[in-house]
Order: structure tokens, then C-alpha cells, then sequence
């Protein structure tokens, strides 16, 4: 039996994804779960454990052409179910033209007229986290496949041989000219999809505390995010602090923030792969309800994440409102709880 998993949009949303996606892989002994993803993210796809075999969306402009497409590409394929995490018009036209008889996916939107079977969630009430509602979605699929009481997997989603992490480390320590010894910060000041983030201002407030804790700064650059760092480091003016420059791809760049010992960013892609490797992360939020810290929750550990938004009475977007000095004293406890438990575990590949 063959099964496809589609969740082709940003690289948040689709790290979001890998709980539902293990879960299928875990309970469906003997079964093929494959993955639909977009081009920019099929790297990670292949990452995912569990996945049989990756495909890439068209990507094609216009829905009719893209459905169109992506019907010729899964056809030759014979899955026998479709999960689709995410409903979109195309993709379910799509997987209805590539004949695939059993196709799932939330009850929203005009597009669901084309599965055989749906699931109300009212995600828009962001009442719980993405990652629980794919979730969620992933044990209606497996009912209707017979599963009955599946076994939900674990943090870490992703991760990477300590040799291979202890490698990392030192590699990048030797290029940039720090020293491995001491605990790493990845700052990551950009941001790819909707959600605003930290001002520079507030990244290097955090920095500097950070720093005075011994840690190494490091400040994660993807592309388009020239403009940001920049900003952050004139901002963090003679705090020391080092760039590194993201130009390999997304699954160098995973075993990269797999060496780190702390990750603080904005809601964005790179926060939500640290969370996959159970990094340890300070993240920051708008409160908006679409956008809020519940919705979007990173997958690591309850106590590797921090999240802060906007204090209520503040507009959404109000970062300057949130308590700086409150956040980095938070955030520099998380990060001196990371180092003793790694002094502890001395196999820790970050040592």
C-alpha cells in the first residue's frame, strides 16, 4: 500500500507536519508514506524519517494548470490513500484527477468537495497548535484506514548522529573563529512568512545578555535576510558576535542549528526546524490569534521553548511592549539550564 502526505507550503507549516507525518509512518507498518511538498523545501522532506519517497508540487501558475499537473505526476503512481494537511483548491482537485480513491483533509474551504472524507477542526479559532490539529488529522486518516488507538511519536522529530553533530560544531566554530566550548546562540533575526518579528533593537538586547553569560553569538542568515542581520549587528555594536551565511541549503543549515545550544527568533521556518531537532528555543510572537504562540507552537520539548508576544492592551504587533529585561533574564536561565544538563551528559554531541 502506498500513501501520500501533502503539505506544500511554507518550511513553518511543513515542519509542522512531521509529527502526523512519523505517526503515519510508525502506525502503518509495511506501508509507503510519501511526502508532496514545494521545490525549496524537499530537502528537509527527505530528512523526515519514516518517508518512503518525495515529490514536488508543480508549482505551475494557475490552479486549474497546477491540479492538472499534479494529477499527471502522482497518476503512474497508484496511491491508494491522500492526506492532505492542508486544503487548497488545486491540490484537491489534483489528487481527485490522479484517481487516488481515499483522500482526506480538513473540512474548510470550497476545495473540500473533492475528498472523500473530511474533518471539521475550525482551525481559524487557533484553539490548539498546528502541529496537534495535523495531528489530529493524521489519526481520523488512520480510523478510516482500520488504525484504531494509534501510537503518537516523540521530540526529537529530527536528528543527526552526535559525531555528526560534534563535527558541525567544530567546523563551524573553525570558520567563523569562536570557540566550541562555550555555549552557542543562533540568532535568527529574519523572517519569511507573515508573522513580524523582534526589532534589531530587541535581538541585541537579548544578545548582549546572552553574551555576558559567555555564551557565542551567532547570528543565522538565510537568504533575503541581508537587511535584518545587518540591522542586528550594528545594533549589537561591540558585542561580539559572528554571521553565518546560509548558502548550502535547508539540510545543511538543519545540521547547523542541530550543533546549536539555544535558538531565538521570530515565527518563522528556521524556529520551527530548531524545534523539530529539540533545540532549545526563545521565540517571539505576534498576538494575534492566527499568529499567537498556541497556534504555533514549536515541536521540541515543554521545557526547551519559551514564547513571548505582545502583553494584552498592546497592539499585536507591539514588540517594544514586551518586557525585555524579563524575556532575557528568562531566556538566559533557559540557556544556563541547557549548559548544566550538558555538563551533566557528558555525551551531549554539543559538548
Amino acid at each position: 500500500m502506498r500513501v501520500i502526505v501533502v503539505r506544500n507550503d511554507r518550511l513553518g507549516d511543513f515542519m509542522l507536519a512531521w509529527p502526523a507525518v512519523q505517526m503515519l509512518a510508525r502506525n502503518l507498518p509495511g506501508v509507503d508514506v510519501c511526502l508532496l511538498a514545494r521545490d525549496y523545501t524537499l530537502p528537509m522532506a527527505r530528512l523526515c524519517p519514516g518517508v518512503s519517497d518525495v515529490f514536488c508540487d508543480p508549482g505551475l501558475g494557475g490552479e486549474l494548470a497546477n491540479a492538472r499537473a499534479l494529477a499527471r505526476l502522482l497518476r503512474p503512481e497508484r496511491f491508494e490513500a491522500a492526506l492532505a494537511l492542508f486544503s487548497r483548491f488545486d491540490t484537491a482537485l489534483g489528487l481527485a484527477l490522479a484517481r487516488i480513491p481515499r483522500r482526506v483533509a480538513p473540512a474548510t474551504k470550497a476545495a473540500q468537495i473533492f475528498y472523500t472524507q473530511r474533518l471539521r477542526q475550525r482551525r481559524s479559532r487557533s484553539l490548539r497548535p498546528e502541529w496537534l490539529y495535523n495531528v489530529e488529522l493524521a489519526e481520523f486518516f488512520l480510523a478510516a484506514l482500520g488504525v484504531d488507538s494509534p501510537v503518537r511519536p516523540a521530540s526529537p522529530y529530527l536528528s543527526f548522529p552526535a559525531e555528526a553533530v560534534r563535527r558541525t560544531r567544530a567546523g563551524l566554530a573553525a570558520r567563523l573563529s569562536f570557540d566550541p566550548e562555550r555555549p552557542l546562540v543562533l540568532l535568527h533575526p529574519g523572517h519569511g512568512g507573515s508573522s513580524p518579528t523582534l526589532p534589531p533593537s530587541g535581538f541585541a538586547r537579548i544578545g548582549q545578555e546572552l553574551a555576558d553569560a559567555g555564551a557565542e553569538l551567532v547570528l543565522s542568515q538565510g537568504p533575503g535576510d541581508e537587511a535584518a542581520v545587518a540591522a542586528v549587528a550594528g545594533a549589537l555594536g561591540g558585542v561580539p558576535h559572528h554571521v553565518y551565511v546560509s548558502t548550502e541549503g535547508l539540510d545543511a543549515y538543519a545540521r547547523t542549528v542541530a550543533a546549536a545550544d539555544l535558538f531565538v527568533a521570530g515565527s518563522t521556518g528556521p524556529l520551527h526546524v530548531a524545534g523539530a531537532l529539540d533545540v532549545p528555543t526563545a521565540a517571539f510572537y505576534p498576538s494575534r490569534r492566527s499568529a499567537s504562540a498556541v497556534r504555533w507552537q514549536t515541536l521540541n520539548s515543554e521545557d526547551r521553548r519559551l514564547a513571548f508576544m505582545p502583553p494584552a492592551g498592546a497592539a499585536e504587533d507591539d514588540f517594544a511592549a514586551i518586557d525585555l529585561g524579563d524575556a532575557s533574564a528568562r531566556i538566559r536561565s533557559l540557556l544556563e539550564r541547557v549548559v548544566r544538563r550538558r555538563e551533566r551528559a557528558p555525551t551531549d554531541p554539543r559538548t
